[in-house]
């Protein structure tokens, strides 16, 4: 799928601070006529980003994801930064989880230089990018595939991650409220991820500043369980304050917005 232009991108941009948007204003804001925005509306609504309303659209439902491809174009250039960012605090010869999402899958193509790395994982994509990685050795989960993202799903998957005890685990979620839940749309994939979490000796989360307003409704854990967020842009001040409190490192990446 090609990327969303930017123009699409920016809609997307403006519905996640105004949570709802029309056509009219649109055109009058981007210098196009109303047909070319109700064109950008209809695709972004046919990759779940966004639904329709009368006149204009808004964030798709809250309780269900939007597509795995379409979340790989959604901040696309943060989650390649967050990506690059987290690798670097993965040490060589050193053990590690990675778990499902479009940031992991950035974080995995940033380790391919990497050496004496095993990378246990339930996502097929990031054993596909590791696969010909010479200084990198993968264990893939055994479980339920999800055809929709290659996820390997389910209690089977959680109880193959409880065999280990790795030194770093590199975990994405959903949404992150700002009172610290961790969140994902399934409880599914969340059952793996509590697994990753509870039997690594580090856990990096890797969050793109949509995380903070997105909202899920299956509760992963909470930030404080996590030992360093990895993020393109600063998360909000309640949020800055329970890492603080929990002593919990938070990493923006160069560049981006502290």
């Amino acid at each position: 799928m090609e990327n969303l232009s930017p123009r699409q991108q920016d809609i997307v941009d403006c519905v996640r601070v105004e949570a709802r948007v029309s056509v009219d204003d649109l055109a009058s804001r981007f210098s196009v006529t109303p047909q070319t925005i109700r064109k950008d509306l209809n695709t972004l609504c046919d990759l779940g980003i966004l639904q329709r309303v009368h006149g204009g659209a808004m964030l798709a439902s809250g309780v269900s994801n939007v597509s795995y491809n379409a979340r790989r174009e959604l901040s696309a250039d943060a989650k390649r930064c967050i990506g690059r960012q987290a690798a670097e605090l993965v040490p060589d010869q050193s053990s590690l989880f990675i778990n499902i999402g479009t940031t992991t899958e950035q974080v995995a193509m940033a380790l391919q230089a990497h050496k004496g790395l095993l990378v246990v994982t339930n996502n097929l994509n990031v054993a596909n990018t590791l696969s010909n990685a010479p200084g990198v050795d993968i264990i893939v989960a055994g479980g339920s595939l999800r055809k929709s993202d290659g996820g390997i799903v389910g209690a089977s998957a959680a109880d193959f991650m409880r065999q280990f005890m790795v030194d770093v685990a590199v975990i994405g979620a959903s949404a992150i409220d700002a009172d610290g839940a961790l969140l994902d749309y399934d409880y599914q994939e969340v059952q793996v991820a509590r697994a990753i979490i509870d039997n690594a000796r580090r856990v990096i989360l890797v969050a793109d500043g949509e995380k903070y307003i997105r909202k899920a409704p299956v509760r992963i854990g909470h930030i404080s369980e996590i030992s360093t967020l990895v993020t393109d842009v600063a998360p909000p001040e309640a949020l800055v304050e329970i890492c603080g409190l929990e002593k919990v490192e938070i990493v923006v990446c160069p560049g981006q917005p502290e």
